[in-house]
């Protein structure tokens, strides 16, 4: 009887050891990464960078804390560079997983201050704050109206992309960060957000809506609040894009398949503003038409994107509409397409 309980007892244990030796070669070949395949971003484990929740304030109905548990992650890689002194110094390589902001603003009801004035979203800012107090603004355009999405994120993980042949890696950030993943200069990358604020464009312009004949013969420009002066046609020094779109507005759909021919804004601008540097940071742009519509966009997604997306002025001569109107070929929508421009503010 004892001989064949410890024969029990024996065949047990080596049954349990059995089964330990399983589940862990079982669970150690699921968390092992290949090691040969076709993906170049996962040579390296991703490291956490932790974020519970973040403060939304500003223009919204329900202000206060965020929980971020429970979201999708969402990842982007990235090659980071800064500007220092006017020159480039490049700090590394990184895919990022982390929040997106559409998915941590989609269910915020605006509570807009100018509602009754210009209902439309498209004359918000979004601004991220960080412990210290930085600021970056992104425009509520850029967050929600793209045709690739999700390229905004507060970033939880992250991991270095390694030259294959240098084996040469970077250092990695220690806190979360938000990562904008369009930017050519990653100025806007922002270490350890705690708020987003929601604002509205507050200058007291007026609007009529359905205004006939809507025509502006010319733009002035201002920069930092001073008229620097005014564009009545297409520089001839600057060559023309003609980009080809399926256009398509949020609220009226289809607009056709058009041919778009225009100079790139930024070239535009850059005449106006001269050797004075831009700030990446927080300077945005304000385009406004001859019926008080307008659109506002981060000066960083025109100046400073790394995929070539530009956003031109096109003349329509003397149609309604005209004389210029304004196209961003990696918008989805059509709603920030401003016809009869009158004013561009760039302001910070």
């Amino acid at each position: 009887m004892k001989k064949t309980r410890a024969k029990t007892k024996i065949c047990g244990l080596i049954g349990l050891l059995l089964f330990g030796f399983y589940f862990y070669n079982t669970a150690a070949g699921q968390n092992k990464k290949p090691v040969e395949n076709n993906d170049f971003y996962d040579n390296v484990p991703l490291t956490g960078l932790p974020l519970n929740s973040i403060e939304i304030a500003g223009e919204v109905a329900s202000p206060g804390m965020f929980k971020l548990k429970g979201l999708p992650l969402h990842q982007v890689m990235v090659r980071e560079a800064v500007l220092e002194g006017g020159q480039a110094r490049f700090i590394g390589a990184y895919v990022y997983q982390g929040y997106s902001l559409f998915d941590i603003l989609e269910d915020q009801i605006l509570a807009k201050k100018n509602q009754e004035q210009f209902s439309s979203p498209i004359d918000l800012m979004v601004i991220v704050e960080n412990k210290k107090g930085e600021k970056v603004l992104l425009s509520w355009g850029e967050i929600f109206y793209p045709a690739v999405l999700h390229r905004l994120i507060l970033a939880v993980k992250v991991a270095p992309i390694i030259p294959s042949s240098t084996g040469e890696t970077w250092p990695l950030p220690a806190n979360p960060k938000l990562v904008v993943a369009n930017d050519l200069f990653a100025e806007r990358n922002l270490d350890s957000p705690v708020r987003i604020t929601v604002k509205s464009f507050a200058a007291p312009i007026a609007t009529e809506k359905g205004k006939t004949p809507l025509y502006s013969p010319g733009i002035n420009i201002y920069v930092k609040g001073e008229e620097k002066g005014s564009l009545d046609k297409l520089p001839q020094d600057l060559t023309p894009l003609n980009l080809p779109a399926v256009f398509f507005g949020r609220g009226q759909g289809f607009h056709g398949v058009n041919y778009f021919q225009g100079v790139p804004l930024r070239l535009i601008l850059e005449k106006f503003t001269g050797s004075q540097p831009l700030n990446f940071k927080t300077a945005y742009l304000a385009i406004i038409a001859d019926d008080g519509y307008r659109a506002i966009y981060s000066a960083s997604e025109i100046f400073n994107r790394n995929d070539n997306q530009e956003t031109i002025i096109c003349d329509r001569g003397q149609k309604n509409g005209g004389r210029f109107s304004l196209f961003s070929i990696g918008d989805f929508f059509s709603d920030r397409a401003v016809k009869a421009i009158k004013e561009i503010w760039l302001a910070e």
